[in-house]
């Protein structure tokens, strides 16, 4: 059974960068398009980055421009470069496949806090 494990978080003033990283128990990054989500407090889970098997990317619009999601097919990594960050961007992010398997998500994501 396929799981997910972000890794990346932290705190951060506003404007400021981070970069995520994903792996997966299991080398099927390169198989699968490939997504960032995030929970923001009081939210539901929303999609914000994919990233297909031909590398065409995708964003939700809050982000684009200023996140980047990237794939690195012989690490079984995805990571997502996150740029000019505001505090509207404080969430647990989380990866998984797009469109997500619910049995992958990862119990407790990488929480991004953006705050000065």
């Amino acid at each position: 059974q396929v799981q997910f494990v972000e890794s990346g978080g932290g705190l951060v003033q506003p404007g400021g960068s981070l970069k995520l990283s994903c792996t997966a128990s299991v080398d099927l990054i390169s198989e699968y398009p490939m997504a960032w989500y995030r929970q923001r407090p009081g939210n539901q889970r929303e999609l914000i980055a994919t990233i297909y098997k031909d590398n065409k990317v995708e964003y939700r619009s809050s982000v684009e421009g200023r996140f980047t999601i990237l794939r690195d097919n012989p690490r079984n990594m995805v990571y997502l470069q996150m740029d000019s960050l505001t505090v509207e961007d404080t969430a647990v992010y989380y990866c998984n496949s797009f469109p997500p398997v619910r049995s992958a998500w990862s119990d407790e994501g990488t929480q991004v806090t953006v705050s000065s």
